[in-house]
């Protein structure tokens, strides 16, 4: 079973950024993409992005388009998100997950299987 560790989250102001990481350990072959989710209070959790370890393609949300870069370092098993130009409305746990390569859409949970903690962002106005 593979572990998800995120760390980054915090307090930012409007138009502050924030940079997400999600360690991966454990068994993680198998794993062939992780993605980025958040939840905000009274709310479904909601994709963010997804990067796929074999050949880096990328999927972003159209609400965070331009604004949030999701990456994987190259030799280690941990993926970023880079998040800049945050809005209040960002506020939310961010979670990360991994599945595999062909689980289904990218955008629904149900595509992945291994889930970290979560990390708490809130932007304040």
């Amino acid at each position: 079973q593979v572990q998800l560790v995120e760390s980054g989250g915090g307090l930012v102001q409007a138009g502050g950024s924030l940079r997400l990481s999600c360690a991966a350990s454990g068994r993680t072959s198998g794993y062939y993409v992780t993605a980025w989710f958040r939840q905000a209070p009274g709310k479904e959790r909601e994709a963010v992005a997804r990067i796929d370890w074999n050949g880096g393609f990328t999927y972003y949300a159209d609400s965070v388009k331009g604004r949030v870069t999701i990456s994987k370092h190259s030799t280690q098993n941990t993926v970023y998100l880079q998040m800049n130009s945050l809005k209040p409305e960002d506020t939310a746990v961010y979670y990360c997950a991994a599945g595999p390569q062909y689980g289904g859409p990218w955008y629904s949970t149900n595509t992945y299987d291994a889930w970290g903690q979560g990390t708490q962002v809130t932007v304040a106005s």
